[in-house]
């Protein structure tokens, strides 16, 4: 109840309407000067976490992996689910429990909706693919030769229903049977099989007719330490860890050079196709909504100091903004993949920097950089406004330099938003699934300190 009483409080104290949102109006520096950055982060943690709630397929309960709030959408795929954007998306109805934005008995049926959907849809040894059709359960192809399991997709689904699993594992009978049909799924993922005939290294692709074609070993660093935390830690279809260390961490190759350096920041990991700046953002998100950085290290990295430092090397080179794109500087930053002037680009330093800024990259670095961060939620909350606001909290991205606002949303970005600034400001679902006896089974076998 008092979960329940604090959102209705902060939204009447912004003048919204927990039944239906509207965009702020209050006059901006009214705002700055009477909302508190508290009620600011949870009002964004409400708008954003209904994407995943109202916004979510009606019959999987699942997330979309798109909606465009002026229904265009060039491939008519609004009914498409993604199964990485379902996974970030269970965990935030996790904080909506937690919040009071919905009952846990509300929460529950939506996931035992959720669930159901997933033991029925197309799975590849254990494995589902990218993109579902949330109204058959059928594979969608992400490309031509992509038409079966994506192991990468799959590890941020087992991370989210992991952790819903922990939340539920001992309250009601019919919580505990949902925990207990979560716990088989995740059994029942063969990430062995992705080995490719016993290999050292992990295949991010398989499907029955075009087999092994995409051709993929996933070498880090990017945005995968989770799949291979999750195949570690698996205690049907568990990898060595000799597949850790000598495929994604390369025999040791994965380290770069001990001098690197940039703006003072060192990053102790080559990240691949960006060594001098870092990738783009999400690497520092999307294996980190339930793994915990804050004290994890293993003899390549301290994952917490990479993290923030891959965070504070992409916010310097926004601030230096040898582009001199307009709007860049200390209260916007953020390069990271999402959609782009050209539909979809994965942002980051030098190249791939094309004056558009993504909130999620800012916003899912809370816990790196919480006072840069807040920086920019309360820039695009209070002067940017309804150009970069509207129903499910931030839209995707945008770009003063290109005058270009599209009111369009991406389940994979607005996902880590509600989780990482949850996990800033409480832990919870970091706090969930490392609470698994099997993560932390797999992190030891692979020789993490956490």
């Amino acid at each position: 109840m008092k979960n329940n009483l604090s959102i209705l409080v902060v939204l009447a104290v912004l003048g919204l309407s927990a039944c239906s949102p509207s965009k702020p109006t209050q006059d901006s520096a009214t705002d700055e000067a009477t909302i508190s950055d508290d009620s600011l982060m949870t009002l964004v943690e409400y708008r954003t976490f209904q994407y995943f709630w109202d916004g979510a397929e009606p019959n999987s309960g699942m997330a979309r992996e798109r909606f465009h709030t002026d229904g265009n959408y060039p491939d008519n795929d609004k009914h498409i689910v993604t199964s990485g954007g379902s996974g970030f998306g269970v965990m935030a109805i996790l904080v909506g429990i937690k919040r009071g934005f919905i009952t846990r008995e509300q929460g529950l049926e939506r996931m035992t909706r959720i669930v159901g959907f997933l033991e029925t849809a197309d799975r590849f040894h254990g494995a589902w693919s990218h993109w579902i059709n949330g109204e058959t359960g059928k594979v969608k192809p992400f490309g031509e030769n992509d038409n079966g399991g994506d192991l990468v997709e799959t590890a941020y689904l087992v991370q989210g229903l992991l952790a819903v699993r922990q939340f539920f594992n001992e309250g009601t009978e019919e919580e505990r049977a949902l925990a207990g049909r979560i716990d088989t799924l995740w059994k029942e993922v063969e990430w062995d099989w992705y080995r490719n005939g016993d290999q050292d290294v992990l295949y991010w692709h398989w499907s029955p007719d075009k087999g092994w074609k995409m051709n993929f070993p996933v070498e880090g660093w990017n945005e995968c330490l989770i799949m291979y935390v999750l195949a570690a830690s698996s205690p049907t279809h568990g990898i060595p860890a000799e597949v850790y260390h000598n495929g994604w961490a390369r025999s040791g190759a994965i380290l770069n050079d001990s001098t690197h350096s940039q703006y003072g920041y060192h990053l102790n990991l080559k990240h691949n196709f960006a060594q001098q700046y870092g990738g783009p953002l999400f690497w520092a998100h999307y294996s980190f909504v339930g793994l915990d950085p804050r004290n994890l290290k293993d003899k390549y990295a301290d994952y917490w100091q990479e993290n923030r430092n891959h965070t504070l090397i992409n916010r310097q080179w926004c601030i230096e903004n040898a582009k001199g794109y307009k709007g860049y500087g200390e209260n916007c930053w953020g390069l990271t993949a999402s959609y782009s002037t050209g539909f979809y680009a994965a942002h980051r330093p030098m190249d791939e920097d094309l004056g558009v800024i993504t909130p999620t990259a800012a916003l899912s670095s809370f816990p790196y950089t919480p006072e840069e961060s807040m920086k920019v939620m309360k820039h695009l909350y209070f002067d940017l406004g309804d150009k970069v606001w509207g129903e499910y909290g931030f839209y995707d991205a945008f770009s003063e330099q290109n005058d270009w606002y599209v009111k369009w949303y991406l389940a994979i970005d607005q996902g880590p938003e509600v989780v990482m600034i949850e996990n800033y400001r409480s832990g919870l679902l970091w706090d969930l699934f490392m609470s698994a006896p099997e993560v932390q089974n797999g992190l030891d076998k692979l020789g993490f300190t956490y």
